[in-house]
């Protein structure tokens, strides 16, 4: 039968078939998939719930075949990041579709014409609302577990994305790390020399209330700062700082976070923020907290081998200044007292030379891509 595409509006009962359609379909039997928290993306995906509708706009389409789902995708305008880039660019985003080419053509239409319908001139993605959502299509490393936060696809999907006339924009590398048993010597002498001659110093939390009190807004005033030039970034505006302090920082390993501050001042410079391993958790769990989802969540915080690093910010004007050897100075101890033996890193532009030379004084090994296609509509 011929694919029906369907606009579905935002309310949470859509929204469910929309998240539930990767988890319950295309990724039912896949053990790399990394399903999301489903209450977390449906609120994502609620203008009433997540302030990037502020400056975002957003469509979501179902495809139907036989009275079956069988693809989903969202179109994206970041009306923040297309004035501050002089561009007219709508995003696609939240797309997987089954391996058929009439379904993806179908998702990608509905998606051009109503960018079109709003003066769009291309098409990007896959990319969120912001840089706070997951972003790039994986191409390469579909044999490897996802990380939380990250979006898992079949090799069949960038097939179709170059069949359909998109071609790369960006590409986004990830690593496989493994934990040394002591922070390599010479890493550990820069950051000596640099906590010396900076004036700078890491710290610690134990108390949850007192960082958000003391660092809260830094924290992700910071990325602003240290991302604002990084492909496609939207800074995050105050309203957003508060919805994701309290998203985030609540649950936050504190151990596992390193922040470097001046001396004197006690300014932050830099943050690195790192959490147990989700993923096999939420494989487990397929994404639902209840009624005993969150038992395999708790488990992973206690017991695991395996760390996610986040991110790590540093203020520009500290950058390549050698300030992240104070982070791994800071982490890798901790990371052996709990046991971890492996990290991974998160996406990273494949051009950010300043992101990439870190891993330098660590045995790493490449093994996922992501990439962000486009095309004129």
């Amino acid at each position: 039968m011929a694919v029906e595409i369907k606009e579905i509006q935002p309310t949470k009962r859509n929204l469910l078939k929309f998240v539930h359609f990767p988890i319950d379909v295309i990724y039912r039997d896949s053990k790399y998939y990394i399903p999301p928290l489903v209450t977390d993306e449906v609120n994502t995906l609620r203008p009433d719930k997540n302030p990037a509708f502020d400056f975002c706009e957003a469509a979501y389409f179902l495809a139907y075949r036989d009275g079956k789902i069988v693809g989903r995708i969202a179109g994206i305008i970041n009306h923040v990041v297309n004035e501050r880039q002089g561009k007219k660019e709508a995003r696609f985003g939240y797309i997987d579709f089954i391996d058929d080419a009439e379904v993806v053509d179908a998702l990608i239409d509905a998606v051009t014409k109503w960018g079109k319908s709003k003066g769009m001139e291309h098409l990007t993605g896959p990319m969120g609302f912001t840089d706070m959502d997951p972003e790039g299509m994986l191409i390469e490393g579909f044999d490897r577990v996802g990380t939380t936060g990250a979006v898992y696809g079949h090799p069949y999907y960038p097939k179709h994305m170059e069949r359909a006339g998109f071609v790369k924009d960006v590409d986004w590398l990830e690593f496989l790390i493994t934990i040394p048993k002591e922070v390599p010597e010479k890493m550990a002498r820069i950051a000596k020399l640099m906590s010396e001659r900076l004036n700078l110093t890491t710290i610690k939390y134990t108390d949850r209330k007192q960082l958000v009190k003391d660092y809260g807004d830094a924290i992700f005033k910071l990325i602003n700062v240290a991302y604002d030039e990084l492909f496609g970034y939207s800074p995050l505006t105050d309203k957003q700082i508060k919805h994701y302090i309290k998203m985030y920082l609540p649950f936050l390993p504190l151990d596992d976070l390193s922040m470097v501050i001046e001396k004197d001042t006690r300014e932050l410079i830099a943050v690195g923020i790192t959490i147990p391993s989700m993923s096999k958790a939420l494989i487990k769990n397929r994404g639902r907290l209840f009624p005993f989802g969150w038992k395999p969540l708790l488990d992973a915080f206690k017991h695991n081998d395996l760390v996610d690093l986040m991110l790590i910010a540093v203020k520009p004007e500290y950058q390549n200044k050698g300030v992240n050897s104070l982070i791994f100075n800071d982490l890798i101890e901790v990371f052996n007292r709990h046991g971890y033996t492996h990290a991974e890193s998160n996406h990273e532009l494949e051009l950010n030379t300043k992101v990439l030379q870190q891993w330098e004084y660590f045995e790493t090994e490449q093994h996922k891509r992501r990439r962000a296609y486009t095309k004129d509509i």
